[in-house]
């Protein structure tokens, strides 16, 4: 992976949150999820933030859903990785591997 091309400790975890939620991944489902699995408290504006660089980057996609009257007139947007976010998440899965094996961290390859 060259450098540059890896991913933050929070983009990961935003990219793990996203795989686990599915067709169900908004910002605020992104923040729960976090906040349950990591134990981390995240504020929803640093999670938009990273969903946008990660956009940018070309490693999610969204998809905004019709206005309704019970969101008070606004869509949804839901996350999804593309293709090179998921390549970039095994990458750096591949990495923490390789930087734990023999460690004794119970990491395997």
């Amino acid at each position: 992976m060259a450098k540059g091309e890896s991913l933050g400790e929070f983009e990961h975890l935003v990219l793990l949150a996203l795989l686990r939620l599915g067709d169900e991944a908004y910002g605020l489902a992104v923040r729960r999820e976090i906040a349950q699995r990591a134990e981390r408290d995240v504020t929803i504006g640093a999670v938009y933030a990273t969903l946008e660089r990660l956009k940018d980057k070309g490693l999610v996609r969204s998809r905004q859903t019709e206005a309704s009257e019970e969101r008070g007139g606004r869509g949804r947007r839901y996350f999804k990785l593309t293709a090179e976010g998921d390549a970039a998440l095994q990458a750096t899965h591949r990495a923490l591997q390789r930087m734990a094996q023999d460690l004794g961290l119970g990491f395997s390859r």
